[in-house]
């Protein structure tokens, strides 16, 4: 599967792209901004794209809004160290803008949230 990982913080973005390398065969680009993300939603055309929602300059709520206007057909998994509520809403609009929320995930992620939450893309996407 090809995700996009999107995370302004090199650790996260870092550690995350390992963790999927471990669970499977999946082309992972690595993206620690905003704008460069949307260029690669265009360019690499991911299926999966894995954002953080607190970012500087354009936060991951302004960035799903910019997806949608770019009519991103991938699914999208949240992750964020922010309060439940505030994610649980960014996900609600996420889907009211038509995007295919894949969900959400408190950081730090384990390896086997993740794991399991990349299976279930992989069981989406072949529908």
């Amino acid at each position: 599967m090809k995700i996009l990982l999107l995370d302004d913080d090199k650790f996260q973005l870092n550690m995350l792209g390992d963790m999927i390398a471990g669970l499977g065969e999946h082309e992972v680009l690595r993206v620690p901004d905003a704008r460069a993300g949307l260029v690669q939603l265009e360019e690499f055309r991911p299926e999966l794209m894995i954002c953080d929602l607190s970012m500087p300059e354009t936060d991951g709520i302004e960035f799903l809004r910019l997806a949608a206007e770019r009519r991103f057909g991938g699914m999208v998994l949240l992750l964020s160290g922010m309060d439940a509520a505030i994610v649980r809403a960014a996900e609600t609009l996420g889907m009211a803008l038509g995007l295919t929320m894949l969900g959400s995930c408190a950081k730090p992620v384990s390896e086997s949230e993740l794991g399991d939450l990349l299976a279930h893309a992989g069981r989406i996407r072949k529908k």
